[in-house]
């Protein structure tokens, strides 16, 4: 382990590698955010990703760039081979060749396609290690080690970095030239190891573990680098070693992966809490250009100075204003005797307004009183007369006089249907004047 003083830093503006993130429920998408949405779930799900297929419809264009379709028996894909990746290739493609392409699944999203973008094509039957590579990330996804949610932020103001690499490698020279330029007042401290070969794993766990102890001991590194230049897929397979994924998973610090170039991927990169493309990007996103940590510095402090007389002078107008407000404490003392005053005579005006309205309703009163219980009174004979007429009207002797009169039996009830008398039946006839026994003869029902 060696140690490298180093400067400035400061949080990443560059987000962790994490899997794929869920559209709201009902949300309504514009395309061309859908497309990008599609792409980033892809990209998260299945990359990197080979696929084994027949070439249809290869062509190349006059920018070097080759497209064409990988089918089978069930369905096709367009891919798309860059410049770059075809200068590389060690076979000359051509329609009905079976091959394989290891790229990385994306949507093309002026026409809405999906496509595939091929980093390496070769005959099919050479990708027995990436077939290796695609079961271990199969296995770990399954442990749980890529889960985002244990993804940490990187610290915003670590006060070392740990390095994990090797000594000859050009990546370490990247990464402290990085770190020298941009935060010169921070701990570096290299913790050794290979990363190639087949000790490379060996060494990569003990420098982790050596990392791990002296941070839990003396707080050193606060962020951790973990990178390599690139090279081939054999190249990187230290990356992509079992045992060294399940202790990175158990890092008690975050860890950036910095491994290879931008097209290359190892199953490091998943388990990191942030993947960079290379090593130069993993030391910048832990170390924020020390111009630019001088230059929110200065803001804050001109911020800070602004506020500070921005208080001092509301302070200073609230103390005029209380100052004009409590005067010479005998002026005070003697508006506070006027108001008392003004309030006293208040109460007695008052209450002598009141007691005068008062004796005035009272007078009001026993005036009107001999005259209302007259009215009164006139208004109870009034309305026992019409009782007397509406009772009069409702005498059975007013009816009488009329010619009526109404029979009862012995017992005195009122007989109202001829059902109720019998031949013979002795009753008694009420007349105005007087009462007549008479006897039943016969009885003859209306029809």
């Amino acid at each position: 382990m060696r140690s490298v003083d180093t400067f400035a830093r400061e949080t990443p503006v560059a987000e962790p590698f994490s899997g794929t993130d869920a559209a709201s429920a009902g949300r309504v998408w514009a395309v061309g955010p859908l497309m990008r949405a599609v792409a980033d779930t892809l990209a998260a799900r299945f990359n990197p990703v080979a696929v084994r297929g027949e070439i249809s419809g290869f062509s190349r264009a006059s920018s070097g760039h080759c497209y064409f379709s990988l089918k089978d028996e069930t369905g096709q894909v367009r891919c798309a081979l860059f410049r770059r990746s075809a200068e590389q290739l060690t076979f000359a493609p051509r329609d009905g060749q079976l091959v394989q392409a290891r790229g990385k699944l994306d949507v093309y999203g002026a026409r809405g396609e999906l496509q595939l973008i091929v980093d390496t094509l070769q005959p099919a039957g050479q990708g027995a290690l990436f077939e290796q590579f695609l079961r271990l990330k199969a296995e770990l996804e399954a442990e749980g080690l890529f889960d985002a949610a244990r993804k940490r932020p990187l610290p915003v103001q670590p006060r070392s970095i740990g390095v994990v690499t090797s000594l000859g490698a050009a990546a370490l020279r990247d990464v402290v030239t990085t770190l020298q330029r941009r935060v010169p007042h921070l701990p570096v401290v290299i913790y050794p190891a290979s990363v190639q070969g087949t000790q490379a794993p060996a060494e990569l766990r003990a420098a982790l573990q050596t990392a791990f102890r002296r941070h839990a001991e003396t707080g050193e590194s606060e962020v951790l680098l973990l990178v390599r230049g690139g090279g081939s897929l054999e190249d990187l397979w230290s990356f992509n070693d079992p045992e060294l994924l399940r202790l990175m998973a158990r890092s008690p610090m975050p860890l950036i992966c910095g491994v290879g170039h931008e097209t290359d991927f190892t199953l490091a990169d998943f388990v990191a809490d942030l993947r960079a493309p290379t090593p130069t990007a993993a030391a910048e996103l832990c170390a924020p250009a020390r111009e630019q940590r001088l230059g929110e510095l200065d803001y804050l402090q001109e911020r800070l100075g602004e506020a500070v007389f921005s208080i001092l002078d509301q302070r200073g107008q609230r103390l005029d204003r209380l100052a004009q407000r409590m005067g010479r404490p005998s002026a005070r003392l003697h508006d506070s005797q006027q108001q008392l005053s003004r309030l006293q005579h208040r109460l007695q005006s008052g209450w002598m307004l009141g007691s005068q309205q008062r004796r005035s309703r009272l007078h009001f009163l026993e005036d009107q009183l001999p005259s209302a219980l007259q009215r009164s009174f006139k208004r109870q004979q009034e309305r026992l007369h019409r009782c007397e007429l509406s009772l009069g009207l409702l005498d059975p002797r007013l009816v009488l006089e009329r010619g009526y009169a109404f029979l009862t039996d012995a017992e005195g009830l009122a007989l109202t249907r001829v059902v109720q008398a019998r031949p013979g039946q002795t009753l008694t006839a009420t007349l105005a004047d007087g009462t007549l026994d008479v006897r039943v003869e016969s009885i003859r029902q209306k029809p």
